[in-house]
């Protein structure tokens, strides 16, 4: 079996057991993160697809809702892309315990049972989603129920942060400082899912009826706008409906990552759920993910043969 394809297998493994804190069979840690190396430009990265659920989460909620968290399957869309030579990240940790498209800076401190002494945003923006209870460590469900029913620990956040979040930005980092080391510039795409209709605490657009794909590029500061023209393009004539930057711009990922002045683009690429899979049962499409995967693969080869320079 193609390495990939193993790295994708491992997906389907049932979360382990403890997710909400309850008593499970011990197990040996495992990776929180996968990295398969390029030969191409192109890096392609999913943050949010994770299902390795930590037994230290200590969750107040049962897994069926942590899982509706997650960008589902995401992993399985872009199962093509390695064998065409493009780099993956994957996280295997859940969004819903810690969320590696947000800084450090964003947290809740009133999750917190003591003093935060490392520096904390101040951005009103950032804040905004941080209100939420979308920051680093969620407190809310995109349905508005709170996730934990306890404080949790400074120790624990940080561990957190050192077994999760810095070790997939250092993956993503070193990716694409290795795309850009043998090309001269690189392509960064940031692969998420976003829900058919968005819920009360999802986004700043409750209710908000999503388009089948939105490109974000955080207004051309994080790629080149015409790159960003290219997928929304190759998508409309795909027969999807694309919004640009609305309302998803990118969050950390792309904005740390992406410098267009230097030849690095970061674009973040969300996708309908309602495309591929059941938004409650959490079910395949088949048709559906058949269709997208041929097209992206598409996509994917019109970005091998675009030198952005």
């Amino acid at each position: 079996m193609h390495a990939a394809l193993k790295l994708i297998n491992h997906r389907f493994q049932q979360a382990q057991p403890g997710a909400t804190g309850s008593p499970g069979v011990a197990a040996p840690p495992a990776p929180m993160v996968s990295r398969l190396p390029g030969s191409t430009p192109l890096v392609l990265d999913s943050p949010h697809s994770g299902t390795r659920y930590p037994a230290d989460f200590g969750a107040a909620l049962d897994l069926a809702t942590l899982r509706r968290a997650e960008d589902t399957h995401v992993e399985k869309i872009y199962a093509f892309a390695p064998a065409l030579g493009v780099a993956w990240v994957e996280a295997h940790f859940p969004r819903i315990y810690l969320d590696a498209n947000r800084d450090t800076t964003e947290l809740d401190t009133t999750l917190l049972d003591g003093a935060w002494t490392d520096p904390l945003s101040t951005d009103p923006q950032v804040l905004s989603k941080v209100r939420l209870g979308k920051g680093l460590i969620w407190k809310f469900t995109d349905e508005g129920e709170p996730i934990y029913n306890r404080l949790l620990s400074v120790a624990e956040v940080r561990a957190r942060i050192e077994r999760c979040w810095r070790p997939y930005h250092a993956a993503v980092a070193q990716a694409i400082d290795a795309a850009h080391a043998r090309h001269g510039y690189s392509i960064h795409i940031n692969c998420h899912s976003m829900p058919a209709v968005a819920a009360s605490h999802a986004t700043e657009f409750p209710g908000l009826v999503h388009a089948d794909f939105v490109v974000g590029d955080r207004d051309g500061s994080t790629a080149s706008p015409a790159l960003s023209a290219l997928i929304c393009e190759h998508l409309r004539g795909c027969g999807y409906s694309v919004e640009y930057n609305h309302p998803y711009k990118g969050v950390e990922l792309v904005r740390r990552y992406g410098n267009p002045a230097q030849h690095r683009h970061s674009i973040q690429v969300e996708i309908n759920r309602k495309l591929y899979m059941d938004e409650t049962t959490l079910a395949q499409h088949p048709e559906g993910m058949a269709r997208l995967q041929a097209d992206l693969t598409a996509l994917v080869h019109r970005l091998l043969a675009t030198d952005p320079r």
